[in-house]
């Protein structure tokens, strides 16, 4: 969520900015301003109502004291007025500051400098590629046949149990997604991030501090006797650890790791880009997730591309790196690097990963500050990104390590999965 103060004082620029994101932002920026400027005025109001009858009933007492009863029951007549106005500015005070809340719940995120303009995912910039595409033999397969025809996954079974997008994972799948959630775990926690475990359902305050609420309602899952959300990524349970907080400069870095299951409403159900494991309701993803001071944000998400980079390098998977352009980009984020797995039997990029900084944009939604060396009280700058998500890694390793005899498995997952082949 945008500070007020920075509307106010930035509008223009503010609106030239989500001009990248293909958003008029001048109705929604005046809205706030209006809004801003009637509570502001509502609270004036409110206050020297306030201060009147307070030197009202003082008067009173100083009258009753001095036996001027009819003068001071003249006066209990006035600050009786002044009490229902004063409550009835409350209560507009009230309703104009929640009006002016979800109109700023409205705004996305300010894209950042390097951010492209954009409409779609084809305005997206490709800023670095590496590893060699393999080539496959003749009848190559893609992955959905791939787990049909070694039975390590089964996709009706998944129907028959909830419905589509909910695979079952069997035998010698099991064991290679529960080897790469492992093998994540460990690399993300040699890299100083600690691993949390958390739940997988989180209240509408956590969604709404992270910002899948109100932007993303309808992709979630809710349990409404409860009104709890499942949750969509790791992302929403482990940054709202520090909801409310008032860190340190020393607690910076601060970075957790954490893997969970994932629920998402929004999947597809028809069409090659959907099938199999290319876009599911429940998945499994390894996050990592950073609260930063604002001046290191942008070499810590250097830094998170780099640990992904390593990553994908020792699965021997061919990668790529697309800087979002601003209508790719999503609600909270102002920059996002996507990292796509090039899918040898589908001929086509998967994304695997996306790493973002939401500068303030989350901590000023979950109240997450700071005392700089001032003793001045700051927002904090959070990041994450997905280190990885495990479907699409999971499809790339079926269909780019396939041979004629079976599908090989990388060399750094053996010692996890304690076989080297699925035959």
């Amino acid at each position: 969520m945008l500070q007020l103060q920075t509307i106010r004082e930035n509008k223009e620029s503010i609106i030239t900015a989500l001009k990248k994101r293909n958003i008029d932002a001048l109705p929604m920026l005046s809205k706030v301003i209006e809004l801003d400027e009637k509570r502001r005025s509502i609270q004036t109001e409110l206050d020297s109502t306030l201060a009147e009858s307070n030197k009202l009933s003082k008067e009173i007492g100083m009258l009753f004291k001095s036996g001027k009863a009819q003068e001071a029951n003249a006066l209990k007549e006035k600050t009786a007025g002044l009490k229902e106005a004063s409550k009835q500015l409350g209560d507009d005070l009230s309703a104009t500051s929640e009006a002016l809340q979800e109109q700023l719940y409205l705004i996305p995120n300010i894209p950042h400098d390097s951010v492209p303009a954009g409409s779609s995912d084809e305005d997206n910039e490709e800023v670095f590629r590496e590893g060699d595409i393999p080539k496959l033999a003749e009848g190559a397969l893609p992955h959905w046949e791939l787990a049909k025809k070694y039975d390590i996954i089964d996709f009706e079974l998944g129907v028959k149990i909830t419905g589509a997008g909910f695979p079952v994972y069997k035998g010698k799948g099991a064991r290679l997604q529960r080897a790469l959630i492992s093998y994540f775990l460990d690399k993300n926690t040699e890299a100083g991030y600690t691993e949390m475990q958390v739940p997988l359902m989180v209240n509408e305050a956590s969604g709404y501090g992270t910002g899948q609420l109100p932007d993303k309602e309808g992709q979630m899952y809710h349990v409404q006797a409860d009104d709890l959300y499942l949750i969509p990524t790791a992302e929403v349970p482990v940054t709202n650890l520090h909801r409310g907080d008032m860190l340190a400069e020393s607690d910076f870095p601060i970075k957790y790791t954490g893997y969970t299951p994932c629920f998402r409403r929004e999947a597809g159900s028809y069409g090659a880009h959907v099938r199999g494991l290319n876009r599911l309701h429940q998945f499994d993803k390894v996050e990592i997730v950073r609260m930063e001071h604002p001046n290191n944000s942008y070499q810590a998400l250097d830094e998170m591309v780099g640990h992904v980079k390593n990553i994908l390098r020792e699965l021997k998977l061919p990668y790529r790196i697309l800087r979002l352009c601003g209508g790719d980009l999503g609600f909270t984020s102002a920059l996002t690097y996507d990292f796509e797995v090039f899918s040898t039997a589908q001929d086509r990029w998967l994304e695997i990963s996306s790493v973002s900084n939401f500068e303030t944009f989350q901590a000023n939604r979950l109240k997450l500050r700071f005392k700089d060396e001032n003793g001045k009280s700051q927002l904090a700058h959070t990041l994450n990104g997905s280190a990885l998500a495990l479907p699409r890694v999971l499809a790339g390793i079926l269909e780019n390590y396939q041979t004629e005899s079976g599908i090989k498995i990388p060399e750094v997952l053996v010692p996890y999965c304690g076989f080297d082949t699925i035959d």
